[in-house]
């Protein structure tokens, strides 16, 4: 059995931890975001739709914090109007796992709560 401060300090870095995560990925909207572009490439408009509730400036906003964090990339398209696509990158798409488990639990949650 670990000593006390053993535990006190695992404690310590496994909160530490999960801050950075929440840092990166907490708020209201990039985990719907994250959960949007994992079904694919999407255009700006497209995850506007998807995320039910979000404007557009919001939108924007967490786009371009998760592009800076390298969890999407960005690219616009050479066409008339200008289309733009989001991603994720190889770094966003190691969430996937993350928001599969979250996703399994909502649909256990719903199932408990409504039946």
């Amino acid at each position: 059995m670990k000593e006390n401060n053993d535990v006190a300090h695992d404690c310590k870095k496994t909160i530490l931890a999960v801050h950075d995560v929440m840092d990166v990925i907490g708020g209201k909207w990039k985990i719907s975001i994250v959960a949007a572009l994992s079904f694919g490439t999407r255009r700006y408009t497209d995850i506007l739709k998807e995320v039910n509730g979000i404007s557009g400036k919001m939108l924007s906003r967490e786009l371009k914090e998760m592009e800076a964090d390298q969890l999407i990339s960005r690219t616009v398209m050479d066409t008339h109007p200008v289309t733009v696509q989001y991603e994720l990158t190889e770094y966003g798409k190691t969430l996937r796992p993350i928001i599969n488990q979250l996703a399994s639990w909502g649909f256990e949650h719903r199932k408990r709560l409504f039946g």
